[in-house]
């Protein structure tokens, strides 16, 4: 009963384990997708579109720090990037 129990917990803390995992994207995300989304325009980020790029391709998510591109205003944000099949999501998160 208690080997059951266990095998039983381990299986399913294994598939939690699986499918909380970030995966690449069915199709690669491309620079006019990206260019599609305005990260750049709505955001400050120093990183460049192809480091974004490839981060989305490999893990299928980017976490980068930005700032809100509002004149005059500072605010630091974190920019979290998702590749999806219906294109990229893009959330912020205050720093």
């Amino acid at each position: 009963m208690k080997k059951t129990i266990c095998s039983l917990v381990a299986t399913v803390l294994t598939a939690a384990l699986v499918v909380s995992c970030s995966l690449p994207p069915d199709y690669p995300v491309t620079r006019r997708e990206l260019n599609q989304a305005r990260v750049y325009q709505r955001y400050i980020i120093e990183e460049s579109p192809e480091e974004l790029l490839y981060g989305l391709n490999t893990r299928g998510e980017v976490i980068v720090e930005g700032t809100r591109n509002i004149p005059g205003q500072d605010f630091p944000v974190y920019i979290k990037l998702m590749a999806t099949s219906e294109g990229i999501h893009i959330n912020e998160y205050d720093r």
